[in-house]
């Protein structure tokens, strides 16, 4: 997944479910107001069936700016 400066995305990493906060993450970096790093999203069963997950679980992403 690929989120510009302008917050424009290409890609995914998921089912829709993590979508929005990834963006938000990968936004706070490209603002200078994170560094790079790994992040985490979890789900408990009923969390994950609730937004889409059918198998539960947990996320995890690395957050680094690329530039090409």
């Amino acid at each position: 997944m690929a989120v510009s400066l302008e917050g424009e995305v290409v890609g995914s990493v998921s089912g829709g479910c993590v979508e929005g906060a990834v963006v938000t993450e990968a936004l706070s970096l490209l603002h200078g107001e994170r560094e790079a790093g790994m992040v985490t999203f979890g789900y408990s069963d009923d969390e994950a069936f609730a937004v889409g997950l059918t198998c539960g679980g947990t996320i995890r992403l690395f957050i680094e700016e690329f530039n090409w």
